[in-house]
């Protein structure tokens, strides 16, 4: 390991790493642009040049392999100077409208300009100018402002697979365009307005919305996919102006998925800010009162085996284990917290888990996907699979419809009964498994979700078992889930009890009458046809498809709007925090959900958070302690049985629309108009 010296600290470093690493190792900080540590080296940029004892110029610190014995000055007259004519060749066609461009006050040319920038120019010849480029709905480009500095260019290609961003033209005719003068097609093109060290890539859904000195800043979870994504809320008064990425490397690095991002905008609109009761046969706008009375006086009387509750998709922790508490009190077995029926076995943790976590992909070296578009379902851990694949030796296998995943695959078949095969033996790809060192599966809900997804299920876990999917060390059998409170309600034990219904059997039960009361927590995805006689109470933030059917209308709060706890595909709890407050008499769904229970009569033992929390604790261990994946016991599971040979019906077709909140937002509705309506019409498929 070679040693050098920066700045007069002696610092030994890894082979291969770089002057510019070393000087973080040691605590030294040195301008950049164009490096990031996530993407590839360009040295482009020139902006991180240091002075090298023995060097007859100075050096570009990110591209320069630390050596034995160097002697690096990081802040000497030659390295400033440097830096200073590099800051100048930049700035000379920058168009210096720092007053009007959306990256002010987070801008990396503006902070280094402070440093390094002189107060005047020495360049009299006019400003080139570049035509802006369109980019899609997310991707605002003012390219005047440009540096070359090749980040988004290096994001495409690497990070997201779409290989659609480069520089045509050379010298001072050089742009970064799209080829083919298009919008960028990914899911994750958001994350280059977060790369670009310039005002040259801004978000256009914020585009002149706020400064960023404005805005309240709240630490949050992402809930509109599994992965649970750490955020940061920002909010100007009552209002969420965006969504960004923080780091954790263990879960979603720092990248974030587009909706994710954007579709915040839907918190604006179609919202429920009132409860409502249907009185001759139209909603009307009541109390909190009327509305609990109104309940009260369907419930009272009634046998719990004809009362039923299903939890939706982006419900937090808390609201679940007092809505299960509730549906407990009046004797009520019928729940579930599956909305599309996925036969995962809610007794064995390790058959609803991601279990080699988000970060074992990285370990991996054999993949086999059964019944999943991770690119749609889950970006940002489709990311991950792309980074492992580049490193090489990672041969991937798909049982499913074929994809653009951002990565090369074998495709095995469209049906399901594949799966039968490589579990006997008789496929060729379990001898693959069994020869690989650290082997896993990504089971999804296009799987689970079918009538025989319990023999899946079965299936998949011998596989595990035959090929060595589970070893010491190591669990490769992973479930990637679509919905961000899936396996949070698991945990909680929001399914079924002795003797209860799923989500299926409920709404056969609503609809032949003997399910007489159905209370919908945030269901939104579920069928709700026939219901004409159930009495259907619906508590939700939006005014979507459970609102549309309801007899009562119980107003909640947005995962934005509350403190709440949710757990991830990969069974790790964590906790989001409140950043705004929710509209009109909106409340907590805690809260609605003990204030409801008094009026009926079974009070709930908890009035505040923290003796909510403590009752998640005693229901479930794993909500003691946050942030922490914890191994899970790993135990038979699933009903041998016979696989159709049918294909898969994956359960997001459309990546910017699968929840009330994007389905009210414009921006979502943009993205949806551009990549998936437009690209229904070119080809003539259904999206």
């Amino acid at each position: 390991m070679p040693k050098l010296t920066i700045d007069g600290m002696e610092v030994e470093v890894p082979t291969g790493t770089t002057i510019l690493q070393a000087a973080e190792l040691a605590g030294v900080e040195i301008p950049r642009f164009c490096y990031h540590d996530r993407l590839s080296i360009a040295g482009n940029c020139r902006m991180c040049l240091v002075d090298v004892e023995k060097s007859p110029k100075p050096v570009a610190s990110c591209a320069m392999p630390a050596g034995d014995g160097m002697v690096v000055h990081t802040k000497s007259d030659k390295a400033f100077k440097s830096r200073a004519g590099v800051m100048e060749f930049l700035l000379i066609n920058h168009p210096l409208d720092c007053p009007i461009c959306d990256q002010g006050g987070e801008c990396d040319l503006q902070d280094q300009a402070m440093a390094y920038g002189f107060d005047r120019g020495r360049f009299e010849e006019n400003k080139r100018a570049v035509k802006d480029k369109n980019m899609g709905p997310v991707i605002s480009t003012i390219m005047t402002r440009c540096i070359h500095c090749t980040r988004c260019v290096r994001f495409a290609t690497e990070v997201a697979g779409v290989p659609e961003l480069g520089a045509t033209g050379r010298g001072e005719d050089m742009e970064i365009t799209t080829y083919l003068e298009k919008a960028l097609d990914s899911e994750l093109s958001g994350c280059v307005v977060d790369l670009c060290p310039v005002g040259a890539l801004t978000s256009k859904p914020y585009e002149f919305k706020a400064r960023p000195w404005e805005l309240r800043k709240t630490e949050s979870i992402d809930v509109l996919d599994a992965v649970g994504s750490n955020t940061r809320v920002d909010v100007r008064g009552r209002e969420v102006m965006r969504i960004l990425p923080r780091i954790n490397e263990d879960v979603n690095e720092e990248w974030l998925g587009d909706k994710s991002r954007l579709a915040c905008d839907g918190l604006k609109y179609q919202r429920l800010d009132q409860p409502y009761v249907r009185r001759d046969g139209k909603l009307r706008p009541a109390s909190w009162q009327e509305a609990f009375e109104a309940i009260a006086a369907k419930l009272n009387g009634l046998s719990g085996s004809k009362i039923a509750a299903v939890a939706g998709d982006t419900v937090d922790c808390e609201s679940m284990v007092a809505l299960k508490d509730l549906m407990t009190s009046v004797g009520s077995p019928n729940l579930d917290c599956r909305q599309d029926g996925a036969a995962v076995d809610p007794s064995v943790r390790a058959s609803y888990l991601f279990n080699s976590t988000i970060a074992g992909i990285e370990n991996a070296d054999a993949l086999l996907i059964i019944g999943s578009n991770p690119r749609k379902e889950a970006p940002v851990l489709n990311a991950r699979i792309r980074k492992r694949y580049l490193q090489g030796e990672f041969q991937v296998s798909v049982i499913g419809e074929q994809a653009d995943l951002t990565y090369r695959y074998d495709h095995l078949g469209d049906t399901a009964d594949v799966l039968a095969k490589i579990a006997d033996g008789s496929h060729p790809l379990a001898a693959t498994l069994k020869a690989a060192k650290a082997p896993m599966l990504i089971l999804g809900m296009g799987a689970l979700s079918r009538p025989d997804g319990s023999a899946i299920l079965a299936a998949a876990r011998q596989v595990a078992d035959s090929c060595g999917l589970v070893k010491d060390g190591w669990n490769g059998f992973n479930v990637l889930h679509t919905a961000g409170a899936r396996v949070g309600g698991l945990d909680v034990g929001f399914v079924p009890g002795s003797g209860g219904k799923g989500t299926r059997d409920i709404l056969n039960g609503a609809r032949k009458g003997e399910i007489e009361v159905l209370y919908l927590l945030g269901a939104d995805e579920i069928d709700t046809t026939g219901l004409d006689n159930t009495f259907v109470i619906y508590q939700g933030h939006h005014g979507d498809r459970g609102a549309h059917r309801a007899d009562v209308i119980l107003p909640g709060a947005a995962f934005t709007e509350k403190d709440g706890t949710y757990v991830n595909t990969e069974g790790r709890p964590q906790q989001g925090y409140r950043a705004a407050f929710p509209p009109g008499d909106a409340r907590e769904d805690w809260a609605i959900i003990r204030a409801l229970s008094e009026v009926l009569g079974k009070k709930l033992p908890y009035d505040n958070l923290a003796q909510v929390r403590k009752r998640l604790s005693d229901v479930n261990a794993v909500f003691s302690v946050m942030d922490r994946v914890q191994a899970a016991e790993w135990k038979t599971f699933g009903n041998a049985g016979a696989i159709s040979a049918t294909g898969f019906d994956y359960p997001v077709k459309n990546y910017y629309m699968t929840d009330p909140i994007s389905r009210a937002s414009l921006t979502m509705a943009r993205c949806t108009e551009e990549f998936v309506t437009g690209e229904t019409k070119k080809t003539g498929t259904d999206g």
